[in-house]
């Protein structure tokens, strides 16, 4: 009985420690259906797990010097755009995606062969200059450049630079680089005339002068792109306040014909011609204010020869002395015509004149000298200015 009992016993408890551990691993087994895990992120990706891939996986020996890459097959090289079992990653959204490894067949050529190392050089690359023929040939003396790229003979010839002496003069050096003063422009008038010109924009009605040039230095600089062009206008003398009001008019325009520029030329040459320049001037620019004064005839001829009719009593004494007029200095002549234009269209205008209408030689003292105002001597004229504006 005893024996029966102990027999029973073993067997009872050889199948219970069984059974515990079977339940668990079916447990385990159950609860974990996929690969627990994988060794490595290759495994992961290739899906090595499928078949008996990974367990014929081998070393290779590779030559000295190689480049090659590893390379991983992540598409199933049978099935075209499918991915191998196991292989990839899973998305959060389920997709699964997978690394295609490199599309064709490589190369079977070892690297020794394949790549071509003796191409290579060195980064500093030295250049030569190229000279010119150094014999001398017809029409090229101005073209000769070896001097340039040829080292200098003389050795002992050193070049240094010296520190400039210029103390004293860096105001004078720094204004050379800008516009002061008055700018100066061309007269267009001959020499002899150019140091009287006062003004550079004549009369509009002065075809013989051209149009001024424009002063950049006092343009504004939107000019150019709003088109605000300044227009030309008549000439209008700057009168002061000395001066009367008419003589801030505008000549008739009929002044700036042939024959009254004849008229205008003959009172300079035969009142005036042995005066200077600056005295013809002078004369003038008195028979011009005649002819803005409404008292006078409003032309040239009509004030140059008024009252020629009355022996020594008209305005001008060449008119009216008896003595055939003939010009027999073609020079003066020529003179008297420059400036009889240059007054006419304003490029000339004396302040010390200003708006007479009255002079006499320093010779002599005509009795309606004491009713005017005395305003100025050029040469031997001298030069009044009527109180009232008329006649007297």
């Amino acid at each position: 009985m005893r024996q029966k009992r102990r027999s029973s016993g073993t067997g009872h408890s050889w199948f219970a420690s069984l059974s515990a551990p079977m339940v668990f691993g079916l447990a385990a087994f159950l609860s974990t259906p996929t690969v627990t895990s994988h060794a490595d992120m290759a495994t992961m990706l290739a899906g090595s797990d499928s078949g008996d891939a990974r367990w014929k996986t081998f070393l290779t020996a590779s030559p000295a010097g190689s480049i090659q890459a590893a390379e991983l097959e992540f598409a199933d090289p049978i099935l075209t755009a499918s991915i191998a079992s196991g292989a990839g990653v899973t998305l959060p959204n389920g997709d699964k995606i997978a690394f295609q490894g490199k599309i064709g067949a490589p190369d079977p050529r070892p690297d020794a062969e394949r790549v071509t190392r003796h191409l290579k050089q060195g980064r500093v690359i030295a250049v030569a200059p190229v000279q010119p023929p150094k014999d001398f040939s017809a029409g090229t003396v101005l073209e000769r450049q070896s001097s340039l790229l040829r080292p200098a003979a003389d050795l002992e010839s050193a070049m240094a630079f010296l520190k400039p002496s210029i103390k004293g003069k860096e105001i004078e050096i720094a204004k050379a680089f800008y516009a002061s003063g008055k700018r100066e422009s061309e007269p267009q008038v001959p020499a002899i005339l150019a140091s009287l010109v006062t003004n550079d924009n004549p009369d509009i009605l002065a075809t013989a002068y051209a149009p001024p040039a424009p002063d950049y230095a006092k343009q504004s600089p939107f000019s150019s792109v709003l088109r605000e062009v300044p227009q030309r206008g008549r000439f209008i003398p700057p009168v002061t306040k000395d001066d009367h009001d008419w003589a801030a008019t505008a000549l008739p325009a009929k002044t700036f014909s042939e024959a009254e520029q004849r008229c205008l030329a003959a009172g300079i040459y035969f009142e005036a011609r042995g005066e200077s320049v600056k005295g013809q001037a002078a004369v003038a620019q008195v028979i011009l204010n005649r002819v803005r004064n409404p008292t006078y005839p409003n032309t040239v001829c009509g004030v140059v020869y008024q009252n020629d009719n009355w022996r020594n009593r008209c305005q001008f004494s060449f008119a009216c002395d008896g003595i055939k007029d003939r010009v027999r200095s073609p020079k003066h002549w020529d003179v008297a015509e420059e400036i009889a234009l240059a007054t006419t269209a304003g490029k000339i205008w004396l302040k010390e004149v200003g708006s007479s209408t009255h002079y006499h030689a320093t010779y002599v003292r005509p009795p309606w000298a004491k009713r005017m105002r005395k305003v100025g001597k050029i040469g031997l004229h001298i030069f009044y200015v009527t109180y009232g504006g008329g006649w007297s």
